[in-house]
């Protein structure tokens, strides 16, 4: 997905596709805006579909990491680099059980713990050796995007959402051109869009399909 084809497909809808580009109600700049705008409201509502996998490297010494600069939160952390596989466990629990396990000497992460009230961080254990990397995911927030430039990550099957998320936030500030309803109209199919997905989830990524268990037959 090109943000430049956004633009055009909201010019469609918006009838703002007069050829001298004076005439136009929005600049291709404002369109541009409005889009980039639309992103970063998607990856807060579903940070999922902005998920990114790469190598972290740990902090040696520290039992609490901070995911990239350029992420939203912290997914999963899957295992050691060329390594084994690593657990979530819950910090409460690993508190309860073993309260002195963040002084333990440094070795290679066995597991990772959430961090509740922030999103970017975690915890490991045991504390992180000199240069251990891990294979994590976390959600990376989208950069601001120029025309021609390929939007990273999401799926081309969203592009309706980014018209309509963008149609959204121009006729929200159009006050001389607007229609009363349409802002309205627009921001509700963007977020029943998001939101649609999302439910659909227990039919297609379980083996239950969304149904209880005792009507699987």
């Amino acid at each position: 997905m090109i943000l430049d084809t956004v633009i055009v497909e909201v010019r469609r809808m918006l009838q703002d596709t007069n050829a001298n580009v004076a005439l136009q109600r929005y600049s291709d700049t404002q369109l541009l805006g409005f889009a980039n705008q639309a992103l970063k409201r998607m990856a807060v509502l579903r940070p999922d579909l902005f998920a990114k996998m790469a190598e972290f490297t740990t902090v040696a010494g520290e039992v609490l990491q901070t995911a990239p600069s350029d992420s939203i939160r912290i997914m999963e952390v899957f295992r050691v680099k060329d390594g084994a596989a690593i657990r979530e466990t819950n910090r409460q629990t690993l508190d309860q059980t073993y309260p002195d396990w963040a002084n333990d000497d440094p070795g290679a992460c066995v597991n990772w713990m959430r961090h509740v009230r922030n999103n970017n961080r975690f915890f490991i254990y045991p504390k992180a050796p000199a240069s251990q990397v891990l294979i994590i995911e976390y959600s990376q927030a989208p950069k601001n995007y120029v025309l021609g430039e390929a939007v990273d990550l999401l799926p081309d099957a969203y592009f309706p959402v980014v018209v309509d998320g963008t149609i959204f936030l121009a006729e929200s500030i159009d006050n001389e051109h607007v229609n009363s309803n349409r802002a309205q109209l627009f921001q509700q199919s963007f977020m029943q869009a998001l939101s649609t997905n999302f439910q659909a989830r227990p039919v297609t990524d379980t083996e239950e399909a969304g149904l209880q268990q005792g009507q699987v037959v």
